[in-house]
């Protein structure tokens, strides 16, 4: 399945990424350009990541046979807005926002009776940094893309998005948007929260400049993701916020049964807990290397 033309509103780490593996798989002919930051587009050009820039979010979906958006999930409601109306009849919508229910929620509202061709999707990759600067060709490679189409997505849409995201090297599966926002509130939403939270603390104690110095591999490990885009995780956890807190829940109990073992010098019970979180997370990697 071949795409004449597709635009990338947001050309940043995701959408500057789906460009360039489209570009190898050799399923789209051109790609245009539409963003925030016109810096950040005239370097996607020579880069050649995108093919030309539009000067609207309109003038990109006139031409386009298929739209993906990747901004920060609050300017969603907005951008579909100003999409649904330029919309061609047989072309679709795709994203790649972290959270589904907020997102149908959004384009349901904005796209009115052009809702059928939105096909809402979550490709599971990414890094700490963002722009055009940290797209790669492989990044989606070997790597899941959940779509969440709806009863009332048009056949033909999912289709063909499903086509376009499998030509990025991914594997797909299929949840309910629901479904998704309780699955990533755990082992996506949680962990950046708690990055970004921890550093936060570290940074806001007294000494907090003497405890970076000594800071190494460990603290570098945990945190990586706290040098995330905090316009991206701003508005997933607000928009998450209901499985969010769940989930933080959860954590803060395992962290009161942490704390109680610490302080009661309880070394069986602290070798017991860790055994099992090791062993569980070995049990998760070789299934991933077993794909």
């Amino acid at each position: 399945m071949r795409f004449g033309c597709v635009a990338v509103i947001g050309v940043g780490l995701i959408g500057g990424s789906c460009a360039l593996a489209w570009k190898r798989a050799g399923v789209v002919d051109r790609v245009i350009g539409v963003g925030r930051s016109r810096p950040n587009l005239d370097r996607a050009i020579e880069l050649g990541v995108i093919d030309s820039i539009a000067p609207s979010v309109a003038d990109a979906v006139r031409e386009a046979d298929a739209v993906l958006i990747t901004t920060p999930v609050g300017q969603f409601e907005a951008l579909l807005r100003e999409v649904g109306p330029a919309l061609k009849a047989d072309a679709f919508i795709t994203d790649g926002g972290s959270t589904k229910q907020d997102v149908v929620a959004a384009a349901r509202s904005a796209l009115g009776d052009r809702f059928p061709r939105f096909v809402p999707a979550h490709p599971i990759a990414g890094a700490e940094r963002s722009g055009v600067e940290a797209a790669r060709v492989d990044l989606f490679v070997d790597r899941n893309i959940v779509i969440t189409p709806l009863a009332e997505t048009a056949p033909d849409a999912v289709d063909r998005a499903t086509a376009l995201w499998l030509a990025t090297g991914a594997r797909l599966s299929r949840l309910s948007p629901g479904e998704h926002d309780e699955v990533f509130a755990a082992v996506s939403h949680l962990p950046h929260a708690l990055a970004f939270a921890l550093v936060d603390m570290i940074a806001s104690c007294p000494d907090g400049e003497r405890l970076f110095g000594y800071a190494a591999g460990g603290f570098r490990d945990f945190t990586r993701i706290a040098s995330s885009s905090p316009e991206m995780w701003r508005d997933i956890c607000v928009a998450n916020r209901d499985a969010l807190l769940r989930r933080i829940d959860d954590y803060q109990s395992a962290l009161t049964g942490l704390r109680s073992l610490v302080d009661a010098g309880d070394a069986a019970g602290l070798e017991a807990l860790f055994t099992r979180a090791r062993d569980a997370r070995d049990a998760w990697l070789r299934s991933r290397e077993d794909r």
